[in-house]
This record gives structure tokens, C-alpha cells and sequence, in this order.
């Protein structure tokens, strides 16, 4: 009841209606365009460099694999290696780094291994667990809340015989399971919970009735898929397994082609699962589940070597591949299928790995002389566009249904040719009449009897300019000569055909009336060669 609180409560009382009045006149929040997707703006794709993270050993060291801490965060975890035979030295440390990409001056932390990490792989249910596939070709875990040195490391005896080239984490319950290949040709399956020795393995044997494994060099793994997996291999192809198999041969579903060389990565889109990509040799090829003769998309050869790559998290449509000469392409399938529609410049040695971020607005590179490139993204190409997955699914349903009918046109000419050899192989059979004679004799014989008939009737032109009819001969091979053998002189064998002629002409019978003396007389007195 105080005489000020009731004055103040007026004035205010005449501000706040002024305010109510105002706000039922123009409603300040509404969304005047709630209805209408948001579209990004019409700018071309470009990206930037932000950082630099640069390896703490003074010998160059290449970056072998690189992964985002599962929690959406800052941290990067890097594995540093030297991959070239016999370069490696013991000089050099092993260690690898847990990096926070807001400062690029210095690592969080480092992991310590026995042997110089490969590859490494984050636990999608725990931050703070870091998997490893090392050199010498054992695993190891860390728990980074532990310190430097990792928590276990499985035995040599039971680890693989050569590199491990990557391990990825199963979707179990636990959050423990992982598995890895190498180029021994095997994949096992891990419980960090026990590292002595594995609980599961399989042989990479491809040719039935054969002992020859091929060597893995990359693994795919969907966790809504729990049972399937591909691995990627030295040889070029892609294997498709499947754990329920009840032998090593029903394990391995099928296989995929395509490659010239080993295949770096392989992985699913993360919104169509049935179509995945590999990139290997000079390519990058997507597949289909629906056809396994051949790859449904890939891209043109390149002049450099693709090292790496791998699907945008946000946009179905993109992906991104790493070249031997420092490039990072963009590929957008929708806008561009047959030249990628963004090419950067990121580093002037060779890159050897490429990771987005989960948000897909950054990504790092890493490189072979140990520089990690975080490079940020556009908005064109970090922010999904409008029935870009249905667009996306058109096109590779598109592309696959194309694929089955040419796959149909070559059964059906392989078909054809199949039963176009089985017509010539009886049409080589002896037929009656046939006398079973060799080509090459008969196509000797049919020479000589050509030239036989040309010397034939180069002789019949002679006699007729000659006069004389010429003789029947033939053409027979030179005869040895013996004792008995007459010799002839040479002026008679020098002889033209109208000489022998003229000397049964100059000896013939006189006709009647016709004096012999004279013609006697005339043929004596020109001497033929015979007389001579």
C-alpha cells in the first residue's frame, strides 16, 4: 500500500498495454516462410585450409590413418609410420599422436607403441579407447585416460605374420570387439578384454580347392549389418563375407572386380547401404550389391595414383578422393558425373589418407612428408540439398539396371559364340572324300601347279611368235648327271626354236618340178649352226 509502489505500478501498467497493443498489431516472431525448404546458396563449391599439424619427428614420417573422436569434438587421432621396405630406422620414434584442432602447435598426447602404428580406430561407445594395428603385425588398445602406454598388446605368436593394414570396431554390446586384416590373408576378431589371442578367425582363400590366401588391405563394416563385412585385397578385388557361414567357404559370399591393384578403401554410402565405393590403381568405382560382374559408376583414369577416399556423412551424393600428386578431388554426382566438380591443391607431397568430420563441414588430409592439412568446406558441399537422396538413389538404380542389360547382351553372345564353336569343331571333322591332307602341303602343291601352268603358257606365246607348236612338257626336277648321260654342245643348246626350223626346212624333199640341185646348192651355201 505504499504510495510509491502504486505509482510506479500505474506508469508501467500504461508501457505494458502500449507493448500488448503493439504485438497484436504485428506479430514480431512469425515465421513468415516455414513452409518452404531452405536451399543453399547458388555459390561453387570451394574450400580452404584452416591448419597445419606437423609431425614432432624430425625424419619424415608419412600418415598412415587418421580418426575423429566419436563424440563430435575436436580431436583427431593420427598414426605416424614409415610404410617404404627397409627405410625405416631405429633412431627414429614410434610415437603416434592424439591431436586438438584448435591448436595446431603441439599434441594432446602421444601413444607409445612397441612397433610403429599403421592404423588406428576410436571405439564408437568410448572417447577414451584407441584400437591399433601395428608394423610387426600385432593390435593394441589404449585407454588415452591411462597415459602413453598402451593397455594390452596381443602375443607375436597369435598376431598376423605381416602388417596390419586396419581394424574396425563391431557393434556389440560390450563396445570391446573389434576386428583386423593384413596382407597375410587372414581377418581375426579381438575382445580387448583379452588380447593373448584371438576368438575368431578366417583365411581369405578366394580359388576353391586351393590353399592361396590373398592379402587384405582394407576392411567395410556397417553395424546394421552385424553378420556382413568386405575386405578389400591385394589382388583388386573386393571379398563380401558373411560370419553365419558354417565353413570357411560359406563365409565368403562373393566377390567383386575392377581393380588393377590393391584397394585402398572400401566403403558403404552412408544412405543408400547397398551401394559402397572402392578406390584403387587410378580409379574410384561404386558398386552394387545387385550385380557382382562388374561396377555400376567409376571414374576416368587418372594421371596420378588415388591413394584414399571416402563418402560425405551429410550429403549422399559426395565423396571425396585422395591423389598420389597432392590433390583432394570432390565428386558430386548429381551435378557432375564425369569430372569432379571441385579440385584442390592441398599439399605438394603425395596424400596418403582423408577423414571428414561427422558434422561434414571439415575434413584432414594427411600426407606422405607427415602434414596434416584440416581444410573446411563450403556450404554446397556440407549441407545436404533438396531430395538429393532420392536423386542419388535414381541415378545408381539407373546405372544398375543399365549394367543387367549389357551383363544379359554378353551371356547371350558368349552363348552364341559357345555354340558357334561347337558348329566349326564339327565342321573340321574328315568328311567323305576328304583325304586328310596337310594345309601347308596342299598350299605348296597348289603353288607348283601354278607355276607349272604359267611356264606353260609362257612356252605356247614363244611357238607362236616362233611359228613352231610348242611341246608338251612339264616341269620336273633337275636330274643327276651320269656316264651315261649324252652331252650336248653348247652352240646347240644357245639354239633358237626357228634354227632347228630352217635346218629340217633346207633337207626336206624338192617338190615336183623343182630343181634338188639348186636348192642343194642354196642351203649349202648358208651354214647352219649343226654344220659348223
Amino acid at each position: 500500500k505504499d504510495e510509491a509502489y502504486m505509482a510506479t505500478i500505474q506508469n508501467l501498467c500504461s508501457r505494458m498495454e502500449h507493448s500488448i497493443k503493439q504485438n497484436n498489431a504485428i506479430d514480431i516472431f512469425e515465421e513468415y516462410f516455414g513452409d518452404v525448404d531452405v536451399k543453399t546458396a547458388a555459390d561453387p563449391p570451394h574450400a580452404k585450409t584452416v591448419n597445419l599439424y606437423r609431425d614432432q619427428q624430425k625424419a619424415a614420417r608419412s600418415v598412415a590413418s587418421m580418426c575423429w573422436s566419436p563424440d563430435g569434438g575436436n580431436k583427431l587421432a593420427a598414426a605416424y609410420s614409415i610404410l617404404d621396405f627397409q627405410r625405416s630406422d631405429s633412431s627414429i620414434k614410434m610415437d603416434s599422436y592424439i591431436w586438438d584442432i584448435s591448436n595446431p602447435n603441439r599434441p594432446e598426447m602421444s601413444l607409445r607403441p612397441s612397433s610403429p602404428i599403421v592404423t588406428l580406430e576410436y571405439s564408437p561407445k568410448d572417447a577414451h579407447t584407441v584400437v591399433a594395428g601395428l608394423y610387426n603385425g600385432q593390435v593394441a588398445f589404449w585407454d588415452l585416460r591411462k597415459g602413453a602406454q598402451p593397455v594390452d598388446t596381443s602375443s607375436i605368436a597369435n598376431s598376423h605374420t605381416d602388417s596390419v593394414r586396419q581394424v574396425v570396431y563391431l557393434s556389440a554390446k560390450s563396445g570391446t570387439e573389434f576386428f583386423s586384416t593384413s596382407t597375410d590373408g587372414m581377418v581375426k576378431w579381438w575382445d580387448n578384454r583379452k588380447m593373448s589371442e584371438p576368438y575368431e578367425q578366417l583365411e581369405l582363400i578366394v580359388n576353391k580347392g586351393t590353399t592361396d590366401r590373398v592379402g587384405g588391405t582394407a576392411l567395410e563394416f556397417e553395424s546394421t549389418m552385424p553378420t556382413k563385412f568386405m575386405v578389400g585385397t591385394e589382388q583388386g578385388s573386393i571379398i563380401t563375407c558373411n560370419r553365419k557361414g558354417k565353413t570357411p567357404a560359406d563365409k565368403i559370399a562373393g566377390l567383386f572386380h575392377g581393380h588393377h591393384g590393391p584397394v585402398h578403401k572400401v566403403q558403404r554410402n552412408p544412405f543408400v547401404l547397398k551401394n559402397f565405393l572402392s578406390v584403387g590403381d587410378w580409379t574410384c568405382r561404386l558398386y552394387s550389391e545387385d550385380i557382382k560382374e562388374t561396377s555400376v559408376m567409376w571414374t576416368r583414369n587418372d594421371t596420378s595414383f588415388l591413394t584414399d577416399g571416402c563418402w560425405s556423412p551429410v550429403r549422399p551424393a559426395v565423396f571425396f578422393t585422395a591423389k598420389q600428386n597432392g590433390c583432394l578431388d570432390t565428386w558430386d554426382l548429381i551435378q557432375n558425373q564425369g569430372t569432379p566438380v571441385l579440385s584442390t591443391l592441398v599439399c605438394e607431397s603425395a596424400l596418403q589418407c582423408v577423414r571428414v568430420h561427422d558434422q561434414g563441414e571439415v575434413l584432414v588430409c594427411g600426407a606422405k612428408n607427415g602434414l596434416i592439412t584440416l581444410v573446411e568446406l563450403s556450404g554446397s558441399l556440407s549441407t545436404i540439398q533438396q531430395n538429393e537422396k532420392n536423386a542419388f538413389a535414381a541415378i545408381m538404380e539407373r546405372e544398375t539396371r543399365r549394367e543387367k542389360i549389357l551383363e544379359g547382351r554378353v551371356r547371350e553372345m558368349k552363348l552364341k559364340e559357345k555354340k558357334g564353336g561347337g558348329q566349326a569343331a564339327e565342321s573340321t571333322e574328315p568328311r567323305e572324300g576328304d583325304d586328310g591332307q596337310d594345309p601347308v602341303e596342299k598350299a605348296n602343291k597348289d603353288f607348283f601347279n601354278t607355276l607349272q601352268k604359267e611356264a606353260e603358257e609362257l612356252a605356247v606365246k614363244r611357238a607362236k611368235r616362233s611359228g613352231v607348236a610348242p611341246a608338251e612338257e612339264k616341269m620336273e626336277p633337275p636330274k643327276v648327271m651320269t656316264d651315261e648321260t649324252p652331252v650336248i654342245p653348247s652352240k646347240v643348246q644357245e639354239q633358237t626354236p626357228s634354227e632347228p626350223a630352217q635346218k629340217i626346212n633346207s633337207l626336206a624333199v624338192p617338190a615336183p618340178g623343182e630343181n634338188a640341185s639348186s636348192k642343194t646348192q642354196q642351203s649349202s651355201a648358208k651354214p647352219t649352226a649343226v654344220d659348223a
